[in-house]
């Protein structure tokens, strides 16, 4: 079963994603149909379907609780990025604002002259969980989609803590849909693309995450509770801008794909965003 967010002259509606039409439920988005137990789709139609090729997505769940991102967990990145392979999962957050539908422009930050891709597995928690055993690890998760965790590198670097270079607002792509556990399993095993301007810059397999789907909800939940519609992006492989040589960002007009088997695309158009680039904040004398 395939669940995403529509956009419609109301708001946004939750939707059973089909073979060609998106079927809107009684529900404003897909968190909230998490959130009521996830009933089925067939006793909650609203409305007449819509066509996928017409249908304008919202970010699958646009108002999580909570986006915990998981750095270096592939181990090529790990290695491309300098770093040893991490004992624990590395983890930051990202804030609702960041979050995109999988058609709508990346807003490149003024302030960055070094915005950089990271196409990425995310996870969507579907039932509260708190110290989850492996059990209740695989029980919480909901389903899967596609992100980017669109990064400003020198922002990032500024402090060894990375949030900063990691939220700014309208910057990360989550969708078109997500798949449940009946199409994918609660380990999934998929290929992974990231695409600039046409040009293949990363792939990877999903199964080669160092930390997967179970641990790392495991892992987060015993610091924090996660709720249905909770994001958890899982981390990017190796292939990234800021590794190559010469390294490469993301300039306005730039189009950047992402796409996961089974799973759907996203595919969005950098502009630049208002505002005079810069880098006049306060320092320490």
């Amino acid at each position: 079963m395939r669940i995403g967010t529509l956009r419609t002259g109301a708001g946004t509606s939750a939707a059973l994603i089909g073979a060609d039409t998106a079927q809107p439920l009684a529900f404003p988005d897909a968190g909230t149909w998490l959130a009521a137990g996830s009933p089925e789709p067939g006793t909650a139609a609203s409305g007449p379907p819509v066509a996928l090729a017409e249908a304008d997505f919202a970010p699958v769940s646009p108002r999580p609780s909570k986006i915990v991102c998981v750095g270096l967990n592939y181990s090529e990145h790990t290695k491309e990025m300098g770093r040893e392979l991490p004992e624990y999962p590395t983890l930051f957050a990202k804030f609702t604002e960041a979050l995109l539908g999988p058609t709508d422009d990346i807003v490149l930050p003024p302030e960055s002259t070094s915005v950089d891709w990271e196409g990425e597995l995310a996870v969507i928690i579907g039932a509260r969980v708190r110290r989850a055993d492996e059990t209740a690890a695989r029980a919480a998760i909901a389903g899967f989609t596609v992100a980017n965790d669109i990064s400003a590198r020198d922002f990032q670097r500024r402090t060894s803590q990375w949030l900063q270079g990691k939220t700014f607002e309208s910057t990360t792509p989550l969708g078109p849909w997500l798949a449940t556990l009946d199409e994918v399993g609660p380990e999934p095993a998929l290929q992974l693309t990231c695409r600039i301007d046409g040009q293949l810059k990363q792939e990877a397999n999903t199964r080669d995450l160092v930390f997967g789907p179970v641990q790392l909800i495991r892992y987060i939940s015993a610091i924090t509770t996660l709720n249905p519609g909770d994001v958890i992006l899982t981390g990017t492989p190796g292939g990234v801008g800021d590794g190559r040589t010469p390294q490469e960002y993301l300039h306005p007009g730039t189009l950047v794909e992402t796409t996961i088997d089974s799973l759907g695309s996203t595919a969005n158009r950098c502009v630049a965003a208002p505002g005079v680039p810069g880098g006049d904040f306060p320092q320490k004398d």
